[in-house]
């Protein structure tokens, strides 16, 4: 049986290694620390997710981010201070250890999630890799009982936080690290909204 988690303890088993299932403000997600590679390993193999698909990274602040060394350009603190928290991937330059931590080349996909359960985890977590809880190419788990239904079988899956139905929209992703912005994909943000402040 899948154990629910408080914030303290899914705090706890990030800190040692284990993979757990987690709320954002879109949909529930499968987060592991980036201080453990192994737990990162693991969240893949979990997802069934391909190694060159890289993982995005949730942050609690800016200051999370800039810790790792990424670029954080012009272009990046207007976003930031626009659409974070909130529905908005921004992807940027990171050094190459990093990058390959989560399946990057040189590049990852950074969020702050909007949403306060979530936001006091990482305060207290730091960085963490994350991906929708499902399997690769199926449909967002929305609950934590969905959840606990999909992998309470996986002995390397550790529990997951309960913070109720989540629907959001998906989360609109925006590469800074080439020459010109691109979207990557269009969600709650759409491409109009993007140009306005960017170009």
């Amino acid at each position: 049986m899948t154990t629910t988690l408080t914030p303290d303890e899914a705090v706890e088993r990030l800190a040692g290694g284990a993979v757990i299932g987690l709320p954002t403000d879109t949909v529930y997600g499968l987060a592991a620390s980036l201080a453990h590679p192994e737990a990162i390993d693991t969240l893949f193999r979990l997802k069934q997710r391909p190694t060159s698909v890289a993982l995005p990274v949730l942050i609690e602040g800016v200051e999370q981010a800039l810790a790792l060394g990424v670029a954080w350009p012009t272009a990046a603190r207007q976003l930031a201070a626009r659409y974070w928290p909130g529905p908005l991937t921004i992807i940027v330059a990171v050094p190459e250890a990093l990058a390959t931590l989560v399946g990057a080349t040189s590049s990852i996909g950074f969020r702050i999630p909007d949403d306060p359960l979530v936001l006091s985890v990482l305060r207290q977590s730091g960085p963490l890799a994350v991906t929708s809880a499902n399997l690769h190419g199926e449909p967002p788990c929305t609950s934590a009982h969905d959840v606990a239904s999909r992998f309470s079988a996986e002995p390397n899956f550790s529990g997951v936080l309960d913070g109720g139905e989540r629907r959001g929209d998906v989360s609109s992703v925006v590469d800074l690290s080439l020459a010109h912005w691109e979207l990557k994909r269009e969600g709650a943000i759409t491409r109009a909204e993007l140009a306005a402040l960017l170009d």
